[in-house]
């Protein structure tokens, strides 16, 4: 058997060496390193110079202007209901008829007791006349001759007296007739025919108007305080003076679709819950709001003043900080801390933190960090105006009637 052959030993260390200068070679024996991968490309745009106004948001529900409970101002029994429970009634309208019989027949008694009254006093001046004859001739005295010209004042006061309790008859037989004191929406009948009711008493229903219409809420101090500092800087005129525009969006709405104009400031903040109760009045010709109903309102809040406009979707929010990515002159991407405001025609007001021509990354954000080489691609930003923002125009004081759209 022939034996194996002997192999010379290696050390770890010199394997090792051998390895390395083996892979040395090969990497100079025509292999390239991979190439840099070539920078992001991130669509940038300089901000938009407008002049905007703030809305300040409460929420509030919706009031009547008049608010009548029905009483009656005669007793008697109930004769006929003359309206449909819920419908609309114009001012004066009858509502209700009480049995007038009784107050004919008292309207007829006083005007009975006035014909009296006039007989009387026509017999009593007829007794005064002969008493002023028979003085002349010394055939009366003149004690008789007085107290005979004191009864033509006393008829003539009972003639008046009749007359008065005349008046006072017709106007309780007008009184049988209950009458709409306002416009309105009439409530449900709370009594029916035959029920008596009590003068001043019974409450037969209830008239609430429907147009206008208040939406009322409660304002905190703090921007009570806002608009009295800007009333007196001349930036935005007192709602206690002026009707500034308001618009208010129903529960089932997603714009704010109604508008109109501050109508009421209260005089006093309210102690306990530190707000200052106010309303503003809303056209509603076709009655569709309704007093009770809930609605969240916006009301200007500012003068106008610059600002610079980016979309909602470049500002990042770092911890308690909002920034932006701003693409320097190097190329490079650097951070920017931003004071945003209220939204403007589809985009974000930025306050403070930017200027006109910097050149912010609009698209693009998921990649970036600071510092970061990018290759930028100029673009614009456009505006979308939404009817659930105000526009960025330059304006005085909207109107009312468009108080999105800026004058």
């Amino acid at each position: 058997m022939r034996p194996f052959p002997v192999l010379p030993r290696v050390s770890a260390g010199r394997a090792a060496a051998t390895a390395l200068i083996a892979l040395t070679l090969a990497g100079c024996g025509g292999g390239q390193a991979p190439p840099a991968p070539p920078p992001p490309t991130v669509q940038v745009a300089n901000p938009i110079q407008r002049e905007v106004y703030d809305w300040d948001e409460y929420v509030g529900r919706f009031e009547a202007l008049q608010d009548a409970e029905i009483r009656p101002r005669a007793s008697g029994t109930i004769q006929a209901v003359l309206f449909t429970d819920g419908q609309r009634v114009s001012q004066g309208q009858p509502l209700f008829e009480i049995d007038p019989r009784p107050y004919r027949a008292a309207l007829a008694n006083a005007r009975a007791q006035v014909l009296r009254a006039q007989a009387t006093l026509a017999n009593a001046r007829s007794v005064a006349a002969r008493s002023q004859s028979l003085l002349q001739a010394q055939a009366v005295s003149r004690e008789e001759y007085e107290q005979n010209v004191a009864n033509v004042r006393t008829a003539n006061a009972d003639l008046e007296a009749a007359r008065a309790q005349v008046q006072t008859a017709e106007l309780n037989l007008g009184f049988t007739t209950v009458r709409s004191p306002i416009a309105g929406r009439v409530s449900r009948r709370a009594v029916s025919r035959g029920n008596f009711v009590q003068e001043g008493t019974t409450v037969l229903t209830r008239v609430v108007s429907v147009d206008p219409i208040w939406f009322s809420f409660d304002g905190a101090e703090a921007f009570y305080l806002k608009y009295r500092r800007q009333d007196s800087r001349g930036e935005r005129a007192s709602s206690r003076d002026t009707g500034n525009p308001v618009e208010v969006q129903l529960a089932d709405e997603s714009g704010y679709n109604w508008r109109g104009r501050m109508d009421f400031v209260d005089n006093a903040i309210d102690p306990n819950s530190g707000t200052i109760r106010a309303h503003a009045r809303i056209s509603n010709p076709d009655g569709f709001l309704t007093p009770g109903m809930f609605g969240r309102a916006r009301l200007l809040g500012s003068g106008t003043y610059r600002a610079l406009l980016i979309p909602d979707a470049a500002v990042v929010t770092d911890q308690a900080r909002k920034i932006v990515y701003v693409v320097g002159q190097d190329g490079k991407v650097a951070p920017r801390p931003v004071v945003t405001g209220p939204p403007a025609d589809g985009l974000r007001v930025i306050k403070e933190g930017l200027k006109p021509n910097d050149r912010v990354v609009i698209e693009g954000l998921t990649t970036l960090q600071p510092g970061m080489q990018v290759q930028a691609k100029l673009t614009r930003i456009q505006a979308k105006p939404k009817g659930d923002a105000p526009s960025s125009q330059a304006l005085s004081t909207p109107p009312a009637a468009d108080a999105s759209q800026a004058n």
